[in-house]
C-alpha cells in the first residue's frame, strides 16, 4: 500500500478508561500510520449509549496525548471528513441503510431479543451468528411477527447468502469463514433507531477514506461481516491488521468492565510516558524489557515489517 492512499485510525468507545491492551493497539495503529508518513485519525465510536460513561471521551484523548500519540483529524481538532464522533453521524448511517434496503440486501426484523434467545436455546438449533432462526426472512412470517409486536419498530438484518469470506490479514495467516443465512444474518440497524456497530464502522471507515484498519484480533469476526457490507455498498475494503490481545495472568483478555490494568493507576504512581510506552512496546516484542522511550523514538527503532511480526511476549 502506498503512502498516498494510506490513512490509519484508532476508534475507541467511551465506555470507560482505556486499559493497557487498548493503549497497545493505539500505539501500534499510530506506528503503522506514522511509518507510512500517513495521516492518523482519531474517531470516538460512541453509539453504545447506555454503556458510555460521562467524561470517558475526554479521558481517552488525555491518555493518548500523555503517551505522546498525536493525530491529524479527530473530535477535538476537526478535519475534512467529520464529525469524528459517531453519535453525530446518524444521517450518514441512515443514507446507507436506505441504499441497502433499495438493493434488497437487508430486511426488517420484528423479533425481540427474547424471541432470538428462545430460538437459539431450542433443541436441535444451530446457534451460528446470534442464533437467529430466520423468522423475518419470510414475508408471511415477518407479517405474523410484526402483528405479535405491533409497538416495536423493526431492526434491519443483512441478508447473508452462502459464501466464504477471506481475510488477507497483515499480521495473522489467511483467515476464512464460511457463512450461510439465515443463522448468520446480522443486525445493521437497531430497533431503537440507531446504526449497529458493523454498519457504522463500514460507513465511517469508507467515508473517512481509511486505508488500513489496525485493531485487536477479537474483532476478526466483525471484519468478516464488514467485508460483506463493503461489497454490498460498493466500497473497497481497507487492509486489515489484527493485533494480538494483551492477556492477564489468568490468560483472560483485559476488559474495561473489570477495570483491568488502566493507565491512571500507573500515572498516579509516578510512571512516566516513556516507561509506559517502553512497556507497551516490550509486551509485543518491539523492544527489550525495561526499555524507556518516547513514542516517537520507536519510529527509529521499528519498521512496518517488524510491526507485522508483533506477538505477545508478557505478562
Amino acid at each position: 500500500m502506498s503512502s498516498g492512499n494510506y490513512r490509519g485510525r484508532f476508534a475507541p468507545s467511551p465506555t470507560g478508561p482505556l486499559h493497557l491492551g487498548n493503549l497497545r493497539t493505539a500505539l501500534l495503529a499510530w506506528l503503522f500510520a506514522r511509518l507510512s508518513s500517513a495521516p492518523f485519525i482519531l474517531r470516538v465510536d460512541d453509539l453504545d449509549g447506555p454503556r458510555n460513561r460521562p467524561g470517558s471521551a475526554e479521558a481517552i484523548v488525555d491518555d493518548l496525548r500523555w503517551l505522546g500519540l498525536d493525530w491529524d483529524e479527530g473530535p477535538d481538532i476537526g478535519g475534512p471528513y467529520g464529525p469524528y464522533t459517531q453519535s453525530r453521524r446518524s444521517a450518514f448511517y441512515r443514507e446507507h441503510l436506505d441504499r441497502l434496503v433499495a438493493a434488497d440486501a437487508v430486511y426488517p426484523c420484528y423479533c425481540s431479543r427474547r424471541d432470538v434467545a428462545l430460538a437459539a436455546s431450542a433443541p436441535h438449533s444451530a446457534p451460528r451468528g446470534d442464533g437467529y432462526p430466520g423468522t423475518c426472512r419470510d414475508p408471511a412470517r415477518r407479517a405474523w411477527q410484526r402483528a405479535k409486536h405491533p409497538e416495536r419498530p423493526p431492526s434491519f438484518r443483512f441478508r447473508v447468502d452462502d459464501r466464504t469470506v477471506y481475510i488477507h490479514d497483515g499480521i495473522r495467516p489467511l483467515y476464512q469463514r464460511y457463512l450461510s443465512g439465515p443463522a448468520d444474518d446480522f443486525v445493521v440497524w437497531r430497533s431503537d433507531g440507531a446504526a449497529a456497530y458493523q454498519l457504522a464502522a463500514v460507513v465511517d471507515d469508507s467515508l473517512m477514506r481509511i486505508g488500513e484498519v489496525v485493531r485487536g484480533e477479537d474483532l476478526l469476526e466483525s471484519t468478516v461481516l464488514q467485508v460483506m457490507l463493503y461489497d454490498a455498498l460498493g466500497y473497497e475494503p481497507p487492509a486489515f491488521a489484527h493485533v494480538p490481545l494483551w492477556l492477564d495472568d489468568n490468560g483472560e483478555r483485559l476488559a474495561k468492565r473489570s477495570g483491568s490494568a488502566g493507565l491512571q493507576q500507573l500515572r498516579d504512581s509516578g510512571s512516566t510516558a516513556e516507561h509506559v510506552v517502553g512497556m507497551l512496546a516490550a509486551s509485543c516484542g518491539l523492544a527489550e524489557p525495561g526499555t524507556r522511550c518516547a513514542a516517537r523514538d520507536l519510529l527509529d527503532r521499528v519498521n512496518r515489517e517488524s510491526l507485522r511480526q508483533v506477538r505477545n511476549v508478557w505478562p
